[in-house]
């Protein structure tokens, strides 16, 4: 057979890149700091790239590379991708973010200990020539607690080692199961709870609408004095200007920070502050890590283009022509589901069911269920999540999911349900695809309705009397929110009833909160599929 060819364009770990050396089916040429003409005039002959943050892999080197089938990314980031053209042309992007998961850690650790004994200011005067003993008294991490704000592999492997400094733990994680908070010894706690408790604080999410600025101005309002906090995850987790102001204002003690909002980053005052530490992120910089992210990534090559697996890709590749017509709007309605699902929800599911019915039962129907729990973890895991390795990054959340079919659907040709469950709270949504009317919601629990998925909905649980709805118009009225469609549920007159509104703009907070104050009203609960 022809041989695989790989082309590595920075430099990454040998040791790593052995495996696909050695391989008898692999060529792999090395050829460190081209520029972009260069590596147009040879693309073309090989099927996978490895790069690492050196070089940018731009859309035009995607488009000549006509034999590509995956970029590699030896590291966690993909910035210097043109993830959106990979994806267009229909090569796999995948990246190694487990690879650094001990370097990050121990850096988390290094940094606390550097912050908490002031080590980078006291080496800077002693090189100097100033022996100041006194101006350097640092604080005991053992007997503090440390808040930990994401409990991945990292934030799991920070909590073992905090604990080992006899340091108690307090954690906030959407899927951190109380079962493995206990076993892990962790005191599960809200955000607001961990900022008025915490000593310590360091983040390990990763960076989406959700965890963008949640360490921001409303957590210093309420922080213990003396906090001290730890980044080495995301820049933009913590509110860099906030975090600026705590410190100026007395709020917070300190803060170590190996990434940034901008990078490299141009604050020099934020750089220079003489309470921040800084590192120009180095969380992965080890050389064992180097090597195992090289590893990673080789071996991922090997099964994409031997056995077409794919584990750590980072993009989706088109839906192929062989995909049934009929199937497509139903991969449409299951992506939308996982969004309204999760979004209905006050904390992510432990376990999820999907039951599909009627003739739909009897086609392949594990990209639906892909599509469903991609876009239900999206939120919180953020773009790194795809069709390709939602089950893999389900199984790691310790979410189950079971799948069950069946061929007939009461009053729909096709009809597809999905339920959720957590230990306080279970959600149904039921949805089809309607003949000259396509896709719909059905079923929200008890209810029957009738809603297109569009980016604005909300939700209203309330109970039934007259003048209610009246109220709610006004209200929105009021806040310049126009309705585009408007469905109601009900069980019994005056009984329970659910309100689901279409509307052309969301709905601010003051608005919000006006109609949380109408009387029956609540459980109002917005979503966005924008």
């Amino acid at each position: 057979m022809n041989k695989f060819k790989v082309l590595v364009l920075d430099p990454v770990n040998e040791e790593g890149i052995k495996e696909l050396v050695d391989h008898p089916n692999y060529e792999v040429d090395i050829q460190i700091g081209l520029d972009e003409k260069e590596i147009l005039n040879i693309i073309h002959d090989y099927q996978a790239l490895i790069v690492r943050s050196q070089t940018q892999v731009t859309e035009k080197i995607i488009q000549y590379a006509r034999n590509l089938k995956v970029i590699a990314r030896a590291g966690a980031g993909v910035d210097n991708i043109d993830v959106d053209a990979a994806t267009k042309h229909g090569v796999i992007v995948i990246n190694a973010p487990d690879g650094n998961t001990i370097s990050a850690t121990e850096h988390t650790m290094a940094m606390m200990l550097a912050l908490t004994r002031q080590i980078p200011a006291a080496h800077k005067a002693l090189s100097e020539g100033k022996w100041d003993r006194k101006k350097y008294k640092g604080t005991e991490m053992y007997g503090k607690v440390l808040g930990i704000i994401g409990v991945g592999k990292i934030g799991f492997g920070v909590a073992k080692r905090a604990q080992s400094f006899g340091m108690r733990v307090i954690a906030f994680d959407p899927y951190l199961s109380d079962e493995k908070a206990q076993e892990a010894e962790i005191e599960k706690m809200e955000v607001e709870e961990i900022a008025s408790n915490a000593d310590f604080l360091t983040v390990h999410t990763p960076l989406t609408p959700q965890t963008t600025g949640i360490v921001g101005e409303s957590f210093f309002a309420r922080a213990k004095p003396g906090l001290k906090i730890v980044n080495v995850a995301r820049g933009g987790i913590i509110d860099e200007t906030a975090l600026m102001a705590a410190l100026d204002e007395g709020k917070i003690e300190g803060a170590a920070l190996d990434v940034f909002e901008e990078e490299p980053p141009s604050n020099k005052k934020l750089l220079g502050h003489p309470r921040i530490v800084v590192t120009p992120h180095l969380g992965a910089s080890t050389i064992e890590a180097q090597e195992k992210v090289a590893i990673s990534v080789s071996r991922e090559i090997i099964d994409i283009l031997e056995n077409n697996t794919v584990i750590h890709a980072v993009n989706a590749p088109r839906m192929g022509d062989t995909i049934n017509d009929e199937l497509k709007p139903y991969i449409n309605i299951a992506t939308h589901m996982g969004g309204v699902a999760i979004q209905l929800m006050n904390r992510p599911p432990s376990e999820v069911k999907l039951k599909y019915h009627g003739e739909l039962a009897l086609d392949d129907t594990s990209l639906l269920t892909r599509s469903f729990v991609a876009n239900m973890l999206k939120p919180h895991l953020g773009e790194t999540v795809n069709i390709i390795n939602a089950l893999y990054l389900l199984q790691e959340q310790d979410v189950t999911y079971k799948v069950e079919k069946r061929g007939k659907a009461h009053g729909y040709s096709n009809y597809l349900e999905v339920e959720l469950l957590n230990g306080e709270e279970s959600l149904i949504l039921g949805a089809s695809v309607l003949n000259g009317y396509g896709e719909r919601i059905v079923k929200i629990n008890d209810f029957q309705v009738d809603i297109k998925p569009t980016n604005h909905l909300l939700f209203i649980n309330h109970l039934d009397r007259p003048g209610i709805i009246g109220e709610m118009g006004i209200t929105l009225g009021r806040y310049s929110v126009n309705i585009a469609s408007m469905q109601l549920g009900r069980t019994d007159a005056g009984g329970s009833a659910l309100l689901s509104l279409s509307l052309d703009q969301s709905v601010n907070q003051e608005a919000m909160d006006e109609l949380r104050q109408i009387e029956g009203f609540h459980n109002l609960k917005q979503v966005d599929l924008s």
